[in-house]
């Protein structure tokens, strides 16, 4: 990771860092020696910073397990600990970075409306055409009102073409028109919007099987990406969506967005830890440059340097 990227990861990560670093630090600090009344402590503030129930309690027990392997006793040794255990937990599910590679590539991205989905597929163009490769967006989600013109401002910004029907039209024909252009033009890599509404989930699993289908038909023997888009600051209710979406789709990576925005960044942990997707980008500011690949150790450093 650029270290101009690290530095905005950093600044990025303020608020979560004062919500859970500073804590544990003072924790850390006001202790001698290792005792149970620390771990209820440290348990505490990591609920607080939306780590979930379940992943704090998977991290203090493996804390304490490395702890006692390593023979540390005196609580002014456990932070070091700690970063090394949150780093391997995060590190589990997240083996795979995003890279669209040589084939020719779709990149499906999902997620409600209001997460920054429309403004992650723009930088993910962005992302992927500063490497050289060509890119097409497909503006399928026909539903949500200006979706559509967003899509084509973000398209002339990074200079790439859009896709797009007009408002209401059926999301899976515009898949199907984005794919044939994608093939006739050689296109090394299509990203296609879909509609973001999760108060009728019956509709949603339906329209995304739709689109599915319809990229199984034409589209068979391309290198398939599925990202769903959540918002940092929702916390715990970006895990619920996530759930909801993963039925309806099988999501192979997350973008995480709006870190910069909350204190409650420990989300990242609950969301590799109980929905078993890796987190492949992550957003911490609204410039092009600010959506970047998710890496755990700079995240750990980032975070509790």
């Amino acid at each position: 990771m650029a270290f101009s990227f690290f530095n905005k990861l950093k600044d990025g990560l303020d608020k979560t860092r004062k919500g859970i670093t500073d804590k544990i630090d003072d924790l850390f600090n006001n202790y001698g020696e290792i005792d149970d009344e620390l771990f209820d402590e440290l348990e505490e503030i990591l609920i607080i910073a939306d780590v979930g129930i379940p992943t704090t309690h998977k991290l203090i027990e493996r804390l304490r397990e490395t702890l006692k392997q390593r023979k540390i006793k005196d609580a002014s040794g456990v932070k070091d600990v700690f970063k090394d255990v949150v780093e391997d937990m995060l590190r589990e599910n997240n083996s795979v970075p995003f890279n669209v590679g040589d084939e020719p590539t779709i990149v499906i991205v999902i997620g409600v409306n209001g997460v920054g989905k429309t403004t992650s597929i723009g930088k993910i163009a962005h992302h992927i055409k500063s490497e050289g490769k060509s890119v097409l967006i497909a503006a399928a989600d026909t539903f949500r009102a200006a979706a559509i013109d967003q899509l084509m401002v973000w398209g002339e910004r990074v200079g790439v073409n859009v896709v797009h029907q007009s408002e209401g039209s059926d999301p899976a024909a515009v898949i199907f028109d984005a794919i044939q252009s994608a093939k006739a033009k050689k296109t090394d890599v299509l990203i296609c919007d879909t509609a973001g509404r999760l108060h009728n989930k019956v509709n949603l699993m339906n329209e995304l099987s739709k689109v599915f289908r319809v990229i199984d038909r034409e589209y068979p023997n391309t290198k398939r990406e599925v990202l769903l888009v959540l918002d940092a600051t929702t916390g715990q209710n970006a895990i619920q969506q996530a759930k909801v979406f993963n039925e309806a789709a099988n999501v192979s990576g997350i973008v995480l967005t709006k870190l910069d925005g909350t204190a409650k960044g420990g989300v990242v942990m609950a969301i590799n830890s109980e929905l078993g997707i890796p987190v492949k980008l992550i957003g911490v500011g609204e410039g092009i440059e600010d959506l970047q690949n998710f890496d755990p150790h700079d995240f750990v450093e980032a975070l509790f340097n």
